[in-house]
């Protein structure tokens, strides 16, 4: 990085960053024991929030010359946001440091492959729809033609790190493409209705969890709810916000809008933490555009996740819910639980399925690890989160863990692998365990 570069970089921070809340930070170490890289790097200052923001301070001050260390720095953590709710200043981290790694992004030097590589996920991949699902229906095809089977004996897999070797052993069972789109965009009430909802159907929610997505359709029938899927939505733009590309994620953000404004819905509908914890910040990516910015606070007025919804229509109490025994515990997504600030509706329900054992997992509101992308980019960083995860789901001796999050699940199906308990232990997502609960 040259000095010009340097230079350039401190300037966008000082005519980017929010000065009054990077001052905000007392330095009072309340965010330490709620920061996972903090634990796990041994308490290096450098890898916690407190020292990320003095960092960040740092550059804007120009006291301190970005480098690829701080890069880093930022890039290692998982943006959990669980140091946002201990804050005793009310330190809006989240928003800083997606800031400070879109202005790093912009300055980047990257090689050619990478330049396509981004290219071909943040702009030509995720912002379509029917991209996505082109591309996940040539997973479902590998999926269904005995391939993978085939690739694992041989060892082709082994080519690959071992996180994305176990992943692959893990996802979901994609549906046709035909089958995703003949579903219909309005689904009627039953019983007395209670509201119309719009579902925010997401990008991989709505191709590799599709049965999760016709699961939480049919609860919210249950509960009383005509739904829409409104057209023309697109991916909530947490991907692009969290690496970078926040440019691209406004302009997903605003199209967003403008396709659930058609819907005339009295409750928008997410049952994904890291899509909802997005969405619910619309009003602040754009808060500066007169144009969006109370069109932006009225669609996060009517968001709510899946399980919030159910309980504020008493779903628990009005419906018969039953399983098998078994002991069953819960991971918080950490955006649902910080951000959308939603924890104790899944514990509700969870509780008033008859046949449950629930049981506490110790550190449940800590991360597993998954955090959007991050088990990709930070394989090393992911694995040892996650394996002192499973030992927490072990002390609770469940064998069913749920989730709220795609991620998560997957995430969590991945520490069943590692830890040899496949077949033993499962991972669901709430509104799967809810429906299988319900008939």
């Amino acid at each position: 990085m040259t000095t010009s570069d340097k230079k350039k970089i401190q300037q966008d921070f000082k005519e980017k960053m929010d000065y009054d809340e990077l001052l905000n930070c007392m330095r009072c170490g309340f965010c330490l024991p709620s920061c996972p890289t903090y634990i796990e790097t041994g308490h290096q200052e450098k890898y916690s929030p407190r020292g990320r923001i003095a960092l960040m301070k740092g550059i804007t001050d120009g006291v301190i010359e970005p480098d690829d260390d701080i890069a880093h720095s930022l890039d290692l953590c998982l943006g959990c946001r669980a140091c946002e709710p201990v804050c005793p200043s009310g330190v809006q981290y989240g928003h800083l440091l997606e800031d400070a790694r879109s202005i790093l992004q912009k300055h980047k030097k990257e090689s050619v492959p990478v330049k396509i590589l981004r290219k071909g996920i943040f702009t030509e991949l995720f912002p379509h729809q029917n991209r996505l699902e082109t591309a996940t229906s040539l997973l479902g095809f590998y999926q269904r033609s005995g391939l993978p089977k085939v690739a694992r004996k041989i060892g082709f897999m082994n080519l690959f790190p071992e996180s994305m070797a176990t992943m692959e052993k893990v996802l979901p069972e994609v549906p046709k493409r035909k089958e995703i789109r003949q579903r219909p965009r309005f689904f009627e009430h039953e019983g007395e209705k209670k509201a119309t909802v719009a579902l925010f159907a997401g990008c991989l929610m709505d191709t590799m969890f599709f049965s999760t997505n016709n699961a939480t359709i049919r609860l919210l029938q249950k509960a009383g709810c005509d739904v829409v899927i409104p057209e023309n939505q697109l991916c909530c733009g947490a991907l692009h916000g969290h690496n970078g590309e926040l440019e691209q994620a406004k302009e997903m953000a605003r199209k967003n809008i403008e396709a659930f404004e058609a819907s005339d819905a009295d409750y928008i509908i997410t049952n994904a933490g890291g899509c909802g914890a997005f969405l619910i910040e619309y009003d602040h990516i754009l808060a500066d555009e007169p144009e969006w910015a109370e069109r932006a606070k009225l669609f996060v007025s009517k968001l709510k996740d899946i399980s919030a919804i159910l309980v504020a229509f008493d779903f628990q109490k009005t419906h018969h819910l039953k399983l098998p025994a078994q002991t069953v515990t819960y991971q918080d997504s950490c955006h649902l639980r910080n951000v959308m600030h939603t924890f104790r509706e899944p514990r509700v329900l969870l509780q008033s399925i008859e046949g449950v054992k629930y049981e506490e997992m110790e550190g449940a509101d800590t991360c597993c690890g998954s955090a959007g992308d991050y088990n990709i980019v930070q394989p090393k960083m992911a694995m040892q989160i996650l394996d002192h995860k499973m030992g927490k789901v072990e002390k609770t001796q469940a064998n069913t863990i749920v989730t709220a999050n795609p991620g998560c699940l997957l995430e969590m199906k991945a520490g069943i692998e590692r830890v040899g308990k496949t077949g033993q232990v499962r991972a669901v997502h709430i509104a799967d365990l809810l429906l299988e609960a319900l008939e």
